[in-house]
């Protein structure tokens, strides 16, 4: 919501710019998605039609029927929406999602063909987590490792246990006091956190999920990460530039030119 309808035309014009200009993303090892504010979806989905740009959602209710104010996954579909992005923390803590109803969410997007992105993310930075900036320290491990179990539980009661539905989810990993921030998370300890999350989804073989990283994400950071699937822009994407510039260190990483 920090655009207006006219002014989203616009920046979905020149994200659509910042696409055409790289037909590298045609071979798919990168795929690049725009989640717009729901009025725009049918513009939106002009505007992208032909591009790699994946349309998605920032919301959606949890079942068809007399369910004033929400949209359900199958319109979502119906519009060529492809990714529902479920459990931000601002709806979390300003809409009262709980885990039951995110996890309806999930299981109805899946099912109307609507892949879940879940966002995940642990409110509070651990005490010995935090160094003078206000990220996180790279040597402490033991703030990463409770965030990594913190976030595994938010999954879990998400897919109701069910690893096979959590399968076919991507999970933007968004810790709660980095979002809106100067600058976000800190590499080491996004990565700590990361490398953590995997070790426990690979108890049920998902230890390859695509996790992307949100929280002030912005360029530069994706080449210093490791073990991350690619970034979640806000802000920093409202200049179009920006984004060409993350897809340009996407497609590095893609082609393994870039450490």
């Amino acid at each position: 919501m920090y655009l207006g309808y006219r002014d989203s035309l616009r920046w979905l014009d020149e994200l659509r710019q910042q696409v055409d200009a790289r037909p590298a993303l045609v071979a798919g090892r990168v795929v690049p998605f725009v989640i717009p504010s729901f009025p725009m979806l049918p513009a939106a989905g002009e505007i992208i039609a032909g591009t790699p740009l994946v349309l998605g959602a920032q919301n959606c209710g949890w079942a068809d029927g007399p369910w004033t104010g929400e949209l359900s996954p199958s319109l979502l579909a119906e519009l060529g929406v492809g990714l529902v992005e479920i459990g931000h923390a601002e709806r979390r803590r300003h809409f009262g999602e709980d885990d039951a109803m995110i996890a309806l969410k999930v299981r109805a997007a899946d099912d109307a063909g609507v892949t879940p992105l879940l966002c995940v993310g642990e409110e509070l930075l651990a005490p010995e987590a935090t160094s003078n900036t206000g990220a996180a320290d790279a040597g402490s491990t033991g703030g990463a490792e409770d965030a990594a179990r913190f976030v595994y539980g938010q999954i879990e009661a998400a897919v109701g246990g069910d690893w096979d539905l959590a399968a076919r989810l991507v999970f933007a990993y968004e810790p709660v006091w980095a979002i809106g921030a100067a600058e976000p998370a800190s590499a080491e300890y996004v990565s700590a956190v990361v490398r953590g999350l995997r070790e426990l989804l690979g108890v049920h073989g998902l230890q390859h999920v695509p996790v992307i990283y949100g929280g002030s994400a912005k360029p530069g950071l994706l080449p210093t990460l490791n073990g991350v699937s690619g970034l979640f822009l806000g802000r920093f994407a409202h200049d179009a530039a920006n984004f060409g510039k993350v897809l340009d260190e996407a497609l590095s990483l893609a082609d393994g030119t870039t450490a």
